[in-house]
């Protein structure tokens, strides 16, 4: 194992949960229930349409103001992602990578001012040397593009790097580019059927990576 290729959102940090709850408060403050299983699809993906406007006008029965509720859910967007932290055990997991001497990458379907934005507010923009953002590829996951462009622009074959990821859509991309794939699920993802990951943690607190690498050698 050369390189370690993460995700970002849900992986690195806990946006997803963020998102989803930004999007629960505004579809409760227009009478409406969003449930997880509407939202799990579009988890780690920008491939699966919804408009959640529409959705909420099916379910309210009236017409809603687009402009106003479109910045009510970005502006608590903002709020709840930005007071997010990187993950339990990912800057450890980092550290101990770059002691190991692995590549390091991320791939996501995130745009790449979002990825460089947050990487930064985080303080992990200087471990990677790679970031592989939807704005680099014609599709996002999951197509295997971002993890073959991320191994290509690492100088690593695919089999030669292990992928970090926490949704369903994830665990296909990197399965299709040829990498083996470690799942992490957060409370948004833990919902999904990981089970398809070669092997699936709590925690990257829970378990070291030089562990999880004897782990994967077993």
């Amino acid at each position: 194992m050369r390189a370690l290729i993460f995700d970002l959102d849900g992986t690195i940090f806990d946006s997803e949960t963020a998102i989803f709850r930004a999007w629960q408060t505004v579809y409760a403050e227009q009478g409406a229930t969003l449930p997880l299983e509407t939202w799990l699809p579009l988890i780690g993906t920008n491939e699966v349409q919804f408009d959640p406007l529409a959705h909420i006008e099916s379910l309210v029965g009236h017409p809603v103001d687009h402009d106003r509720v479109l910045e009510r859910a970005r502006t608590l967007e903002r709020e709840y992602v930005d007071a997010t932290d990187a993950l339990p055990g990912v800057r450890r997991y980092l550290e101990t990578a770059r002691e190991m001497g692995l590549l390091l990458a991320v791939a996501s379907s995130s745009g790449r001012e979002w990825v460089e934005g947050h990487l930064q507010r985080l303080g992990l923009r200087g471990f990677f040397s790679v970031l592989r953002t939807r704005d680099d590829v014609e599709r996002t996951k999951p197509d295997p593009a971002l993890f073959l462009q991320a191994a290509e622009g690492l100088g690593v074959q695919p089999a030669e790097a292990l992928v970090i990821e926490d949704s369903l859509n994830g665990i296909k991309a990197a399965q299709a580019a040829g990498m083996r794939v470690v799942a992490v699920p957060n409370p948004i993802t833990r919902h999904s059927d990981l089970s398809g990951a070669d092997l699936v943690i709590p925690s990257l607190a829970e378990v070291p990576l030089k562990a999880l690498l004897e782990q994967l050698k077993a």
